[in-house]
């Protein structure tokens, strides 16, 4: 299920009145999480800005990794000044402790982010596979490859976690641009699909 936390104006809106959209994806996790950036153009173009995975497993215990997590968000969002932030949102992991991590993950970079005062939109993992692959069951191998292809990356592998935020980052700005297009919600959109 999408759902949005504010209602930020559309990427693909904001850039017709000015300079493009930067667009922070959020893949969260409580050993790594993801990070990528993007710019949005007037003409819906995306382009790649920056990517990276915040590790998170230098630290000596679970609350240390969360401060990890927070403190490396505040400086991405301080260095790159991204002005819409799309997030995954919790899938069912393979135990219930995973499911607790990811989802305490999660929380701190929602609070992080919200803490900056950057509108919030969330994605879940099958929608940003149908968003960018046409596939909701799509593996991760696909799902790098349309990354690489919609940002006109090289063929060098990316970091997994990054490709993944990366793909969050796109996801919003297809949906987005979708929604100006046709004035459906995003929430309205993804009940469709």
């Amino acid at each position: 299920m999408t759902r949005m936390t504010s209602i930020p104006q559309s990427p693909l809106a904001a850039a017709r009145s000015a300079q493009p959209v930067r667009i922070l994806g959020i893949d969260p996790g409580s050993q790594r999480t993801g990070v990528g950036i993007i710019d949005v153009a007037s003409d819906g173009r995306c382009t790649y800005v920056h990517a990276m995975a915040l590790k998170l497993l230098d630290a000596d215990d679970f609350p240390a990794r969360l401060g990890l997590l927070c403190e490396g968000l505040n400086a991405v969002i301080d260095e790159w000044r991204p002005q819409q932030v799309a997030i995954e949102t919790v899938f069912m992991a393979k135990s219930a402790t995973s499911a607790l991590k990811l989802g305490h993950a999660r929380g701190a970079a929602l609070a992080t982010v919200v803490l900056k005062h950057l509108p919030v939109s969330e994605y879940a993992p099958r929608v940003i596979k149908q968003s960018l692959v046409g596939n909701g069951a799509a593996d991760k191998v696909q799902v790098q490859h349309m990354v690489r292809l919609l940002l006109n990356l090289p063929d060098a592998k990316l970091q997994a976690d990054a490709a993944d935020a990366l793909a969050v980052a796109l996801t919003h700005a297809h949906m987005s641009a979708t929604q100006t297009r046709t004035g459906v919600a995003i929430n309205q959109l993804r009940r469709r699909g």
